[in-house]
């Protein structure tokens, strides 16, 4: 492809994200495919010759759209968002077009300084005292594997990087029943073994026992172990389980642990003051992280990483052999030194967009409307007689279950079925949990198109699909 193709296929790209951006809410959110057939529709070998780029785009608006789940649908109600703002997706493009690797100043000093800023503006709108800085992390699993990689290096004096953990003490980290799956593996890779988790028993709140915690360290000193740290959730991916932050860094701090915040979804909302209660003493942690990918508008993949003291993270992550060295600059910042990889994409630039395009008010107001729709249709369903809400609304999210009078089958299984019927109908998308050992249906708002008539558009599939469903058993 030569520059003059590349503009005319890149305006031709620039064309189809818009068409497709204006008509994504007549699709399905999720295709109606089985596993493999979009796989047979691909060639078994690679060419030998060149293709024109007509084929291409002609195959790619042919075949990938269609089986495609669209994640910016304003009717995606499952997991968590994974939001793309159109000002992000500009910077995307332009970033992709530079291509830069951002893993040193000297490599691209502008990615760097905007970096430093745009993670400055966040901590100013997330209400993060002066003392916090940080990096872009791809996804918060990496920004929790590198504040577990933190608690085994100082608890181990950091020595664990240059002598392995053999024969050493046994290192403990706490967390709730309530944490995310990323806690268990960032165990895994730091070497410090999935049983060496604590997992803490929440109490009738969904938060962490904190007389439990202080009683597993105890009993973790006795048996000659190690604590070295403690993962506090905030808007856990299940319910939005929640622990007390103030309490337990309390106990982190008086127990020699460092402390790490895992707010990745429910992080976004701290730009609303009213919601801070949320995270309360989430000053007193030690290493934070939230996802403007998924509730604020910054598209995948970034992850906001805060640190107290950033000299603990870069004593644990830094290598610097002599070609990764800038000469004759002092000084300087290089956040490859700040995470597990060393390639660095050039996050920074969609995060100035996103906040310079909307402004604090109008994110707040987009966060504020998810969390007012949110609740009303909680209401809404929770007064249907044949619907319970197992859970009550943690921000925008919250869990029900259809619960017909004469079901003559399994709760579990009715309600399992009942989300497929959903889903497969192609309206709305929604996700299932446990939830005191019962399947529960998953709804959270924050697409970032979403409006009001999409929460009315939900619950009436809810409604009218849970019947029909009920009456064709």
């Amino acid at each position: 492809m030569d520059k003059r193709e590349f503009r005319t296929w890149s305006h031709r790209a620039s064309d189809w994200s818009a068409d497709y951006l204006d008509t994504i809410s007549d699709r399905p959110v999720r295709p109606d495919v089985q596993p493999g057939d979009i796989g047979k529709l691909f060639a078994d070998s690679p060419p030998e010759t060149p293709e024109s780029m007509e084929a291409i785009f002609d195959d790619f608006e042919r075949i990938i759209p269609g089986g495609m789940t669209h994640w910016q649908h304003p009717r995606f109600f499952a997991y968590f968002p994974s939001n793309a703002a159109p000002a992000a997706i500009i910077a995307e493009q332009l970033a992709g077009t530079m291509a830069a690797q951002c893993m040193l100043w000297q490599t691209s000093p502008a990615a760097t300084e905007l970096e430093e800023k745009m993670i400055d503006w966040l901590r100013q709108a997330i209400g993060l005292p002066e003392q916090f800085s940080g990096t872009f992390q791809d996804t918060a699993s990496s920004a929790t594997l590198c504040a577990v990689l933190t608690m085994r290096e100082r608890a181990l004096e950091w020595s664990g990087n240059q002598t392995g953990l053999s024969g050493r003490e046994t290192l403990r980290v706490y967390a709730s029943t309530g944490t995310h799956s990323s806690i268990d593996k960032a165990m895994w890779i730091a070497g410090l073994g999935q049983n060496n988790l604590v997992k803490i028993p929440t109490n009738d709140d969904q938060a962490m026992d904190v007389e439990r915690l202080r009683a597993a360290i105890q009993a973790d000193r006795e048996a000659g172990m190690l604590p070295a740290g403690l993962v506090v959730c905030v808007g856990g991916t299940s319910i939005g389980a929640t622990d007390h932050v103030d309490t337990l860094c309390d106990v982190a701090k008086a127990e020699d642990l460092f402390i790490h915040v895992d707010a990745a979804w429910a992080g976004s909302a701290m730009i609303c003051p009213e919601f801070r209660s949320l995270w309360q003493g989430v000053e007193k942690a030690d290493s934070i992280v939230f996802n403007p990918h998924k509730w604020l508008g910054a598209s995948m993949e970034c992850s906001a990483h805060f640190v107290r003291d950033p000299a603990t993270l870069i004593r644990t992550l830094s290598i610097q052999p002599e070609y990764l060295k800038t000469l004759g600059k002092e000084d300087i910042v290089n956040f490859s030194e700040w995470s597990v990889q060393l390639g660095r994409r050039f996050r920074a630039l969609k995060v100035w967009f996103l906040l310079r395009a909307y402004g604090l008010d109008g994110l707040r107001m987009r966060i504020r409307n998810h969390v007012a729709w949110a609740r009303t249709l909680a209401e809404r369903i929770g007064a249907e007689p044949d619907f319970e809400i197992t859970t009550e609304p943690v921000l925008s999210l919250f869990s029900f279950r259809h619960r017909p009078a004469d079901l003559d089958s399994d709760l579990d299984t009715h309600n399992r079925d009942l989300v497929e019927a959903i889903n497969n109908d192609g309206r709305i998308y929604l996700t299932q949990t446990q939830h005191d050992g019962k399947l529960v249906i998953r709804f959270v708002a924050g697409q970032f198109e979403m409006e009001e008539t999409d929460a009315q558009i939900a619950f009436e599939t809810i409604c009218e699909i849970a019947r029909s469903h009920e009456s064709g058993r």
